[in-house]
């Protein structure tokens, strides 16, 4: 059997936890292949939204068992916070939820480092999560790094304690006031690996090649989105792992040739959250009025995004980078009532008109080229098929569908799971 993927195309925050709790119905296994706790993948039904970090997205339905792939960093303290919130939802989380033995750790001192590290670039900062994400992936290809599998070695604490003496002479090293309790620290950490480890550590890469003879369906998720990839970002305003679709591959060592579809979630708009270029991004009222409808807050951070128009220039590069075969438009809500819609469908670029992402996108260089579309007044919120959907929204639907060659096979039209339009 082959594996589907699903990952943002923008810079995260496209709405991708949402899409996998609505298709997790239709595969045996949820594997997260990338990221850490860093991301926050909203789900909401019944009334009740719910906030995961490191847990795959089909944790909430009874048939799939979810994985936490080797490409994933994991903080125990964060991890069980989660697990403590998922608490009173009934869910077997002993036998629904799995990790991967080479799955690294997120110490305390890596998230003192990432402080450490951000205060220390002053006004060039990268506007990173502070979740100590970076540092983690740092030591990862630095071999030096910590890995769930060898908290069932006995000598794991001797690596701890010799990678947190490394790790506090290089808080030093910064000279940045960083004031912290280690001991305090430690004792929350520790008590958080004793949680960990009463979940099952399994070879993820042996478990899901067994999975696939065995003809079971499994959906791959990525977190943050590829505009954000370490490679293929917007360098170095990126976070610390490849969230394009090779992630997948080397995240859960799954083949190239097992990859089937890839299903590609974008917004109506674009946001962003922290540093770094947008060459769409409004300051005006639209902005703002996208941002207020929108809720355009982060699920982990509670930071403001920043808003602008759909960039179609950058949302065809991450098409062609992740080979996207379906695609899948959110918050197309959150657009009614503009009279009139913008999309970015080329830049000049140092006088020159072009249609591609270059290598470097700073504002100074690049100025977006807009086409303009009537907007529509109708809410869509309460529609469920696409036969309702208003004109305005239908011709927009099909320029961003003949321009990225892709069909569009879902709508979300609001963020409950059932306000989901499948065309």
């Amino acid at each position: 059997m082959a594996v589907d993927l699903l990952l943002g195309l923008q810079w995260g925050d496209e709405g991708k936890g949402k899409i996998v709790d609505v298709l997790t119905a239709n595969y045996d296994i949820i594997a997260r292949f990338q990221g850490g706790p860093n991301a926050g993948h909203t789900l909401e039904f019944d009334g009740i939204k719910h906030v995961l970090r490191t847990i795959p997205s089909g944790i909430f339905h009874e048939t799939a068992t979810n994985v936490i792939g080797n490409g994933v960093v994991i903080d125990p303290v964060v991890f069980k916070k989660e697990l403590d919130g998922l608490a009173k939802f009934d869910i077997d989380i002993q036998q629904k939820l799995i990790i991967s033995r080479k799955a690294h750790l997120i110490l305390p001192t890596h998230r003192l480092l990432d402080a450490a590290s951000e205060a220390s670039k002053g006004k060039a900062k990268i506007g990173s999560t502070l979740k100590g994400i970076g540092p983690t992936y740092m030591d990862k290809t630095g071999r030096n790094g910590i890995r769930v599998g060898d908290l069932e070695l006995d000598n794991w604490k001797g690596k701890y304690r010799a990678l947190t003496n490394k790790h506090e002479a290089m808080i030093n090293f910064y000279n940045v006031d960083v004031q912290y309790d280690l001991q305090e620290l430690e004792e929350e950490f520790f008590e958080a690996v004793k949680v960990l480890k009463t979940l099952q550590f399994i070879d993820s890469e042996e478990y899901l090649h067994q999975a696939q003879k065995s003809g079971k369906t499994i959906l791959a998720e990525g977190a943050q989105g590829s505009l954000l990839d370490i490679d293929f970002g917007t360098y170095p305003f990126v976070t610390s792992s490849n969230t394009t679709a090779a992630g997948a591959c080397t995240g859960l060592g799954v083949a190239p040739n097992k990859v089937k579809d890839v299903f590609g979630i974008f917004k109506a708009y674009t946001t962003r959250v922290g540093s770094g270029p947008f060459p769409t991004e409004l300051f005006d009222e639209v902005g703002s009025e996208m941002a207020r409808i929108g809720h355009e807050f982060g699920a982990v951070t509670g930071r403001p995004r920043r808003c602008g128009w759909l960039d179609l220039v950058a949302l065809k590069y991450a098409t062609q980078v992740n080979g996207v075969t379906q695609l899948m438009m959110m918050k197309g809500d959150v657009l009614s009532g503009f009279k009139t819609l913008k999309v970015c469908t080329a830049y000049t670029y140092k006088g020159e008109t072009i249609s591609h992402l270059p290598y470097n996108i700073e504002p100074e260089n690049i100025e977006p080229i807009f086409t303009e579309f009537k907007g529509w007044k109708e809410d869509l919120t309460q529609m469920t098929d696409p036969s309702q959907f208003p004109k305005e929204l239908n011709d927009y639907i099909d320029f961003l569908e003949k321009e990225l060659e892709i069909p569009i096979k879902i709508v979300s039209v609001g963020p409950d799971r059932t306000q989901t339009i499948h065309r």
